[in-house]
């Protein structure tokens, strides 16, 4: 939001002269407040400089609105917490803007999607000659404060998961790169389903293999980064979790006949985090193995599968394990229990990544 000379062509209370009554008073009794400010009057009123406002405006994903009347007391305030902890010393200038940023892209998905999926399907006119404006007001108005209430509560169990998993990190640079086990998983030949399905029904499958894959990440104690359609990004602290939610995620699948095929590719090693993403050459190297790896199976780097090793999630080879199922049996012992297979493969050239050589990873069968 920022300040120009070409004027608002607004009204004394902000309101463009061609904006419908009723999106007005939506807006009103979502933020709470009626429009006051200008943005270099609300940048003014919030003891801020325009060209930092503006910076923090941008960051929240607002778009730029000349010298409209537009802004609330809210928006006064935002600015105030925001400049006040920079002044405090709690935040640097730029972790504020990081901060305004992470939250504003996370809010703006969950927005469009609770208007485009949520509130439309609420607003069906329920009766023959109603139209959806005349019910979307107190729709609106029953659900809002339930609404902030469940958002408001969802954010804090986030913030306390994530925040036990940070002090127990090692060291301080384990808090910023930390070694984890990363997994993308990836509906095979969906490209081609685009060309064959109806947008609705393809729209539907891609709900239900997010909804799936979220759901069995979360439950196996993985966490979802983010969602591209035809693929999903999660990540694990260990490597045995991150396996046990690939192979669930296969499984899963395979037992929905309206679903494609699914491969996974996992890799094991630091990754750098940023506001919710993961980057590095980790993340990478579980690209390219997704790539590869053939339908309704899952690659592992070595890395990954060393560390299944390390944790006796896995035999280094079938060999050693029969070795030691009869060392265990000649002892009177029960042999060790294993919960997932591995099997060399191939060694080949990955783009930007050299020769790796992937291991392919099954559950074993202790019987």
């Amino acid at each position: 939001m920022t300040v120009d000379d070409s004027g608002s062509g607004t009204d004394a209370q902000g309101a463009d002269p061609g904006e419908d009554p009723l999106a007005l008073r939506l807006e009103q009794l979502i933020l709470g407040a009626e429009r006051r400010y200008t943005p270099f009057q609300a940048a003014r009123s919030a003891g801020v400089s325009m060209e930092l406002a503006s910076r923090f405006w941008r960051a929240m994903g607002f778009a730029d609105i000349g010298q409209a009347r537009a802004l609330t007391e809210a928006d006064v305030l935002a600015l105030r917490r925001l400049a006040g902890l920079v002044e405090a010393g709690l935040l640097s200038e730029a972790m504020a803007v990081q901060v305004a940023r992470s939250t504003g892209q996370t809010t703006a998905r969950l927005a469009e999607w609770q208007i485009d999926s949520f509130l439309e399907g609420l607003t069906e006119p329920p009766e023959p000659g109603m139209t959806r404006t005349e019910v979307t007001y107190p729709i609106v108005e029953l659900l809002l404060p339930e609404l902030e209430e469940f958002l408001v509560y969802v954010w804090r169990r986030q913030l306390a998961a994530s925040a036990g998993r940070v002090v127990q990190a090692a060291d301080d640079e384990e808090m910023v790169d930390r070694r984890l086990a990363v997994g993308f998983a990836d509906l095979v030949g969906f490209t081609r389903l685009t060309r064959r399905m109806e947008e609705e029904e393809l729209g539907e499958l891609v709900e239900a293999f997010e909804t799936t894959a979220a759901d069995l990440v979360a439950a196996n104690g993985g966490r979802l980064i983010k969602t591209l359609g035809d693929e999903v990004l999660y990540a694990a602290d260990d490597a045995g979790t991150a396996a046990e939610i690939a192979l669930r995620l296969i499984e899963t699948m395979a037992h929905d006949e309206t679903m494609p095929e699914l491969r996974v590719g996992m890799a094991f090693g630091t990754v750098t985090t940023r506001m919710g993403d993961v980057f590095g050459t980790t993340v990478n190297l579980a690209s390219r193995l997704t790539s590869i790896a053939p339908k309704d199976a899952v690659l592992v780097d070595t890395a990954f599968a060393e560390e299944l090793i390390r944790t006796q999630d896995a035999p280094s080879s079938e060999a050693e394990a029969a070795e030691e199922a009869a060392a265990a049996e000649k002892e009177g012992e029960e042999p060790p229990v294993y919960r997932f297979a591995l099997q060399p493969m191939w060694q080949r050239p990955v783009r930007g990544l050299g020769v790796v050589e992937p291991w392919l990873l099954t559950r074993r069968d202790n019987g």
